[in-house]
């Protein structure tokens, strides 16, 4: 799955919506259940992924089977492939270039962490518990773990009266509200705007985060970050770069499909030049962070639902 020329590949008048997210994992039904369980997750559906059109676009060979759950308006997928890859890897740290997660804001972190803790099989990676970060650095409140497979994920609270509106509307609903953003560790700021920018995203704002609740966040040491906010044109989620000055990183690794840390995050556009072009289409951000592009009235190859139990407009 190389990076391939965005100019030329991909529809003119770009991105439109971030739709939803994919999870590889060695067993759907297990972790699918920890979302739920953890964080509220609500099933959508349970699905069978196969044919050659799939096998191109994940660039790999044998079906999968599929787990759809929601949140709030967002949507994950678990993807368990018949022949599994490798592992989410050891030690990994937060300034390493596979490292991406997904921000579920909670209505309140004092709840959210204790309704998480009663919950097996994840791992801290802040230490100290959640923390509230300064005003300098957005005055969240926020905790990073690992769900059982070893993918990062973030529990985030916003400060009082500084919540965006559309999460003080979801507030009134639950405790678990969605997901705002997915957070993706790279080697170059500009490089990494550069290439989100031809797809149609824009720089939506920038911080530099520092300090002693910046080093328990990430359990690093002396953590520098620069922090780029992307914004599609429609209110979804959102993209926010992470790119460690300070801290040591691990070389870029391509992880294919089929591995665990092959997160995928998947976008629809409009304004392709032709039919052709409106195949889905697969690609790899300069670090290696897996991309899905898709029509805006296309959906990704699969073979026939073996059960779905989901909501209409859901584009997988």
């Amino acid at each position: 799955m190389p990076v391939i020329d965005v100019e030329r590949s991909m529809p003119r008048s770009g991105i439109r919506r971030l739709a939803s997210f994919s999870l590889t994992t060695p067993n759907a039904r297990q972790l699918s259940e920890f979302y739920q369980q953890a964080l509220n997750f609500r099933l959508l559906g349970i699905e069978r992924r196969s044919g050659p059109d799939f096998d191109r676009l994940m660039g790999s060979e044998g079906g999968a089977s599929a787990i759809v759950l929601g949140l709030g308006d967002e949507v994950v997928e678990f993807l368990e492939f018949d022949r599994p890859g490798r592992p989410y890897p050891d030690d990994t740290a937060s300034s390493d270039l596979c490292f991406q997660h997904f921000a579920v804001v909670v209505a309140d972190m004092r709840l959210g962490y204790q309704r998480l803790s009663a919950v097996a099989g994840w791992t801290a990676i802040s230490t100290d518990g959640p923390q509230k970060l300064p005003a300098s650095s957005g005055g969240v409140t926020a905790f990073k773990f690992r769900d059982p497979d070893g993918h990062p994920l973030e529990l985030l609270a916003f400060a009082d009266g500084k919540s965006p509106e559309r999460w003080t509307t979801r507030s009134k609903s639950g405790l678990f509200l969605g997901i705002d953003h997915s957070a993706i560790a790279v080697f170059d700021s500009e490089l990494s705007i550069a290439f989100y920018k031809a797809l149609g995203l824009r720089v939506a704002g920038r911080s530099f985060n520092t300090g002693s609740e910046q080093d328990r966040l990430d359990a690093l040491r002396a953590a520098e970050v620069e922090v780029t906010a992307l914004e599609v044109a429609a209110t979804t989620p959102h993209i926010e770069l992470l790119c460690y000055r300070s801290a040591p990183r691990r070389e870029k690794i391509v992880y294919r499909s089929r591995d665990v840390a092959a997160t995928r995050m998947l976008f629809e556009a409009d304004g392709w030049p032709s039919e052709e072009a409106m195949q889905p289409r697969a690609l790899l951000d300069p670090d290696g962070h897996h991309l899905m592009i898709v029509a805006s009235t296309n959906r990704l190859p699969r073979a026939q639902a073996i059960e779905n139990s989901g909501s209409p407009g859901i584009s997988l």
